[in-house]
């Protein structure tokens, strides 16, 4: 986690919360008046961002606050388990509380729903992996829960890889046309992945030689079929409305990488609350 981008964003989330100040917490306490608090879980979950986003939340807020004990990411917490205890002047510890549980609830969220897909096809060759689509503003926090949660990171932007998708052949008539202007345009270093649809469109990418052929909304028997024609001339990543209980049966059909849009978009929040201590 690059700590300098994180301290950024948490300033900017801190400013959006607290806005001019806290009207309720600076008419109760004094800038003297001293506590502290733990962060508990209120549900089974895996957690993710406690010392590396959480904590910083309230340093960044106050660099007088202490964060004591947190929980490493990608531990298994049960209901009760305290996750973090934060000590140091009361309305810095206000201030910050809602701004800390917000993402660190929405990352063990993320980190949770991806271990339940790797848990699903751990006996598998295969990768739970990432999209674009994140929360704007998020991606970095976003993605950094899904390897938390056991998965990887597909491409962090747009800059990061060649992924020629069906809008693209679209507008340019055919894969063949566009991997050939990729190629004329990018370093011998990148590699090409293309979206396909179809076996046919499977059939034109091995012959234009792409490095990373995406089936798109595939049945799992089409994908059988499209993995035994790829042969390992290609890695072959498996997407599109693939859920928990269609996942086994896409890493069975000898896919390498699963990705994944559910983990980042609809990954449900944990239940984490603030108890003072």
């Amino acid at each position: 986690m690059d700590k300098n981008l994180l301290h950024k964003m948490i300033r900017s989330f801190l400013e959006e919360d607290v806005g001019r100040g806290d009207l309720t917490s600076e008419s109760i306490f004094s800038e003297s008046d001293m506590g502290s608090a733990e962060l508990v879980a209120r549900e089974p979950f895996v957690a993710a961002g406690v010392k590396t986003v959480a904590a910083e939340v309230f340093k960044v807020q106050n660099p007088a606050v202490k964060a004591i004990d947190p929980v490493a990411d990608g531990t298994k917490v049960s209901t009760g388990t305290i996750l973090l205890t934060v000590s140091g002047p009361v309305i810095d510890l206000l201030k910050a509380e809602r701004v800390a549980l917000n993402l660190l609830q929405r990352m063990s969220g993320i980190a949770t729903l991806t271990a339940r897909f790797v848990e699903r096809v751990k006996t598998y060759p295969v990768r739970i992996t990432d999209t674009r689509k994140t929360t704007p503003g998020l991606r970095v926090l976003e993605k950094y829960a899904v390897r938390a949660g056991g998965g990887t990171n597909h491409r962090f932007n747009l800059a990061d890889g060649v992924l020629i998708k069906d809008n693209h052949i679209a507008a340019c008539g055919s894969i063949k046309e566009a991997v050939v202007r990729v190629k004329m345009s990018i370093p011998h270093t990148i590699r090409i992945e293309v979206e396909t649809d179809t076996l046919e469109q499977v059939k034109e990418c091995l012959e234009c030689g792409v490095d990373i052929i995406m089936l798109d909304n595939m049945t799992p028997e089409t994908m059988t079929m499209a993995a035994q024609l790829i042969n390992g001339q290609a890695l072959v990543e498996a997407s599109g409305g693939v859920s928990l209980d269609s996942v086994e049966a896409i890493a069975g059909s000898g896919v390498d990488i699963i990705s994944i849009g559910a983990l980042t978009h609809s990954a449900p929040s944990c239940d984490i609350g603030m108890d003072w201590s």
